[in-house]
């Protein structure tokens, strides 16, 4: 069995936020390779925390289909083809577009103001290598955007589709220096929004999903 290598865990406040977030990002950047049992002890070796908030987020993770429970063992990752793949990139766009239009030009000043602050951390994460910051960042600014909408249901559904997805080829995306380029698009969709340019936003948004599904690739 491989050993990731996952950043420990700082701190106690909202202990069980933490190890969610650090596995999710794990699992979405290949730390966690699929098809591999992981045991909850090493993991909570790896983040320096006790088992009882792993094992909680695990389990989390086991009710959106992310990793099922292997019996005496811990967890495997489940293994993702790339009609999987495609199968998600599909159905975030047929959601996610639409939304974009929608809300274009509808977003009051304090709502793009926080949108703005957003999208410049996630930029200055992906500046500085940062791939655990620049996926929770990423997560908060597309999730916040299509809340404006007022559906908890699709934004539930949307976050669900995220953390299935796999992204392997993040590494190379910050050392190539591509994933600032990536983090860029999250300020110019947000201009299109603001000025309320439905068409442009759409455009962007489909762009935006078009580079995610290139960096994601099947456990080959």
């Amino acid at each position: 069995m491989s050993t990731p290598h996952l950043t420990e865990i700082q701190g106690r406040i909202s202990l069980r936020h933490q190890v969610t977030a650090a596995l999710r990002s794990a699992l979405i950047t290949g730390q966690l390779t699929p098809g591999v049992t992981y045991s909850v002890p090493t993991l909570a070796d790896q983040l320096g925390v006790s088992a009882t908030p792993v094992r909680e987020a695990m389990l989390d993770l086991v009710a959106q289909g992310i990793v099922a429970a292997v019996p005496n063992k811990g967890f495997r990752v489940t293994e993702m083809t790339e009609a999987d793949l495609d199968a998600l990139a599909e159905v975030r766009r047929m959601l996610e577009v639409p939304v974009i239009e929608r809300i274009s030009g509808t977003l009051a000043a304090e709502q793009i103001s926080q949108l703005q602050d957003i999208a410049e951390r996630v930029r200055e994460c992906a500046a500085a290598g940062d791939l655990v910051g620049y996926l929770e960042g990423d997560r908060e600014f597309h999730l916040q955007l299509l809340g404006c909408i007022g559906n908890a249901k699709l934004v539930g559904i949307v976050d669900s589709l995220r953390t299935q997805s796999r992204l392997y080829a993040l590494t190379d995306l910050a050392e190539s220096g591509q994933l600032v380029t990536s983090a860029d698009e999250h300020l110019q969709l947000l201009d299109a929004v603001a000025r309320g340019d439905a068409d442009a936003a759409a455009d962007l948004m489909n762009h935006h999903l078009d580079h995610v599904r290139g960096a994601w690739a099947s456990h080959d």
